[in-house]
């Protein structure tokens, strides 16, 4: 039972508070780290405090995710959501701060005000944490360390109200009661701090325009040998040539991205097969991804389906990279199993082959570098870094017609 002058709530929720600053705030650093258009290493822990990591791929999806910022289309990267987290941890930390000094000289409103707000917290988490398995089928440790900080203020600030019980026999006078106009004032309060880290950031983060178009251009778009993949749609509006390599990682984050925000079904795609294998890829010494050749030729003949046949290699692809080390054997019975054996009969034809060979004579011949995924909008490389987090901005200033 919570006594009317225990204390033990708000330091619940201050705790709470603590633990929401410091993984909202390693989130927001790691944004604005990114504002130099390099890559870093970043938090992603469940242990608060814990240095920053190269192994961060879950934390990297949901930064990247449309989930992890808003007006991406307006500034480079977007307002990372961490910065609302901030400033409302910050506000609550002062009330609870304030409640833990007062203890039971604390205005009875003021606790049941700081109970009910104390729950929207609680409640965004839940809503992100769902999104995070069903969207984007992965849970960030940064992000689920603000869900447990959700988590002690919204206990803390529940139990307060166990202390606004009537005072028994002997006990001391009840609480005061705060005007109702204190409500509009806190919520007012609770609404600017919020938005102050935001508006900061805001005004802090430099201008990227000037950088978009600085990556070069490709020398032609020209396929006379007729061997690239198109992946057009019926609401094709742009030109556009992607380089990609089954069993690149960063390939199927930048695939599914463009693939989820609506963005590959407005694009005209030519798709370069450019798998990262010397087995087939004479611009290589050494495979960085054994069994890449194989299933780029199982994508080739996919026909039709050869959009179908990438995605599922993606889908994939740790399961398919495993069975690549291993041998071309096990990963030829993994295309056997799903996709029968026409399929190995087709890559193991020599049109095939001839036809991934003039892939890379189109790259080569063109200036590709060695390197996937690379994004060209019409003849203009789009830069690895404009391919991520400032992707919505980068193709609302160079193809702003693809975003409607």
């Amino acid at each position: 039972m919570v006594q009317p002058d225990s204390r033990v709530p708000a330091v619940l929720a201050l705790i709470g508070c603590v633990l929401g600053l410091i993984f909202a705030s390693n989130s927001s650093l790691d944004y604005a780290e990114h504002l130099d258009r390099r890559l870093h290493d970043i938090h992603c822990s469940y242990v608060p405090g814990a240095s920053t990591t190269t192994e961060a791929e879950s934390c990297r999806a949901a930064m990247y995710s449309s989930y992890g910022a808003v007006m991406r289309e307006s500034l480079w990267g977007g307002l990372p959501v961490s910065l609302f987290a901030l400033g409302a941890y910050s506000f609550f930390a002062a009330f609870a701060a304030y409640l833990l000094v007062a203890a039971a000289r604390a205005p009875a409103r003021a606790v049941v005000f700081f109970a009910v707000v104390s729950l929207t917290p609680l409640l965004v988490s839940i809503l992100m944490f769902a999104v995070s398995l069903l969207e984007l089928g992965e849970l960030c440790e940064t992000c689920v360390g603000l869900y447990i900080a959700s988590g002690f203020l919204a206990v803390g600030g529940l139990l307060g109200l166990g202390t606004l019980k009537r005072p028994s026999f002997g006990d001391t006078a009840p609480r005061p009661v705060a005007s109702v106009a204190f409500v509009p004032i806190w919520l007012a309060a609770l609404g600017v701090i919020t938005i102050i880290p935001a508006a900061v950031y805001a005004a802090a983060a430099p201008d990227q325009r000037p950088y978009l178009s600085k990556c070069g251009q490709i020398k032609s778009l020209e396929d006379k040998a007729g061997s690239l993949l198109s992946f057009k749609t019926a609401f094709s509006v742009q030109p556009a040539l992607i380089v990609e390599d089954p069993l690149c990682v960063t390939c199927k984050a930048f695939h599914n991205r463009l693939v989820d925000e609506g963005i590959m079904r407005r694009l005209d795609v030519k798709v370069v097969l450019f798998p990262l294998d010397s087995a087939c890829n004479w611009m290589l010494e050494e495979p960085l991804h054994p069994g890449a050749c194989i299933l780029s030729k199982a994508v080739l003949c996919g026909g039709p389906q050869a959009r179908q046949v990438l995605e599922w290699a993606y889908e994939e692809q740790t399961y398919l990279f495993r069975a690549g080390k291993q041998g071309e054997g096990t990963l030829r019975a993994v295309i056997n199993n799903r996709w029968g054996a026409s399929m190995l009969a087709c890559v193991d034809s020599r049109e095939i082959d001839m036809r991934l060979n003039r892939m890379l004579h189109f790259a080569a011949q063109n200036g590709i570098p060695v390197s996937t995924p690379q994004f060209y909008l019409g003849k203009q490389r789009v830069c690895d870094e404009d391919t991520d987090i400032g992707l919505r901005f980068t193709l609302d200033q160079l193809a702003p017609e693809v975003l409607r």
